[in-house]
């Protein structure tokens, strides 16, 4: 018999209990070992479930339980998570977890405690959900060398601009359906300001990289500005403003990464995912472009991939899983990383003639562009140039000329 136990009783942990007693034969049959959760771990209680027997308040009751093999990390943040699965790892017990932020933190260091102890840290729930990515990426795409990421990965902040995009609402209404449904948390602020994609960038960057990325190298923007003006501009550009998170690995050997609202084509593939779906697309040099899609938050979801996870350690309690990175540096990411793109570009002024010459004069007729002179506001595209480039032009712009950037993907 193998012992499990879970740390935390959240939405997630919830979730991996009913999965681990209600299909226990299932999942006992696919790794040929009868399996028991042994423990759950939580200060609050839980009466009057069907398993209330199993809950203790004292981690230290798993930790000194020399059966319990495996154990589930759902509590989410860094402390006390952090200490109890790096303890969980030096006491030989092989560890699973959910928990986006204390792989992207603590990743790499939890890893190599893991492979000196041989035992697993395995993590496939903190990215995408229920969606199977990091262990194709580092198994189906072996053979390939992965050169950029570009993925929806919060679907929080994609279910905001899918409102905003097809039924005209503007941000706050949004955001506040999104909390009444429960696709968003009281405290928004981890998804809207692009702390959560953020983090999931770190973790894809590591796997394809083979390098620890931390969150503070990632150049990160949230979707709070984002206006139904926006919206419509994109719209008649021929494209979508997506929350993207995007890593690529550069001709010196450094990567750069970011988080930001981007104006994607309505012919890329990551226009048509809607709702709070993820997508995570990888271009490897053999298979060329590969796109991943499917749910990427809800309890169910992960709850399966957080179980997957518990299961590939029991088949490997004798072996390692070699999902893992080294350790990052500060020279390992090109912050001043200048690529050639074009740009998104909203600016206004309340006297309309001069913006007008303004423009005319600093960026010509060379752009594709709609003048609002009842908004006294003109949107544009940037041709394709160096980003330098082009903030040096809009940085010509005088007399109270308001100026909003967005990144594109056209």
């Amino acid at each position: 018999m193998i012992d499990v136990a879970i740390m935390g009783h959240g939405v997630v942990g919830s979730g991996v209990a009913e999965i681990l007693i209600n299909h226990n034969d299932r999942i006992s049959g696919r790794v040929k070992a009868p399996v028991n959760l042994k423990y759950i771990l939580d200060l609050r209680d839980f009466k009057g479930l069907t398993y209330s027997e199993k809950f203790i308040k004292d981690f230290n009751i798993i930790l000194n339980d020399k059966d319990v093999r495996v154990v589930a990390e759902v509590m989410g943040g860094v402390n006390p998570a952090y200490d109890f699965v790096k303890k969980c790892l030096q006491s030989g017990k092989s560890v699973v977890t959910s928990n986006k932020e204390l792989v992207a933190s603590k990743g790499a260091e939890l890893i190599k405690i893991a492979e000196d102890n041989n035992v697993n840290f395995l993590f496939e729930a903190s990215v995408g959900g229920g969606i199977p990515i990091l262990r194709p990426m580092v198994q189906c795409m072996a053979a390939n060398d992965i050169d950029e990421i570009w993925g929806i990965l919060n679907g929080t902040t994609n279910y905001i601009l899918n409102k905003m995009i097809v039924d005209n609402m503007d941000f706050d209404s949004a955001l506040k359906l999104a909390q009444n449904l429960g696709f968003a948390e009281k405290d928004p602020t981890a998804d809207i300001e692009g702390h959560d994609a953020c983090r999931k960038v770190c973790i894809l960057a590591a796997l394809a990289f083979n390098k620890h990325l931390y969150p503070n190298q990632v150049k990160t923007e949230g979707i709070t500005n984002i206006t139904s003006e926006d919206i419509e501009y994109a719209d008649s550009f021929g494209a979508v403003i997506k929350l993207i998170g995007h890593a690529k690995k550069l001709p010196n050997g450094k990567i750069t990464a970011s988080v930001s609202p981007t104006l994607v084509a309505k012919d890329c593939i990551l226009s048509s995912v809607n709702g709070v779906f993820n997508a995570v697309m990888l271009n490897g040099d053999q298979t060329g472009e590969v796109v991943f899609y499917g749910k990427g938050a809800g309890k169910e979801a992960t709850a399966s991939a957080v179980v997957a996870d518990i299961m590939d350690c029991i088949k490997h309690l004798n072996a390692r899983k070699y999902l893992s990175w080294e350790d990052g540096d500060n020279d390992y990411v090109d912050m001043a990383y200048d690529p050639e793109t074009r740009l998104y570009v909203l600016i206004k002024s309340d006297d309309f003639e001069s913006l007008k010459a303004q423009f005319n004069k600093i960026f010509g007729n060379n752009t594709t562009n709609i003048k609002n002179a009842e908004k006294g506001e003109i949107a544009f595209i940037t041709e394709k140039s160096k980003q330098s480039l082009v903030e040096q032009k809009l940085s010509l712009f005088k007399n109270g000329i308001s100026v909003k950037t967005l990144n594109t993907m056209l």
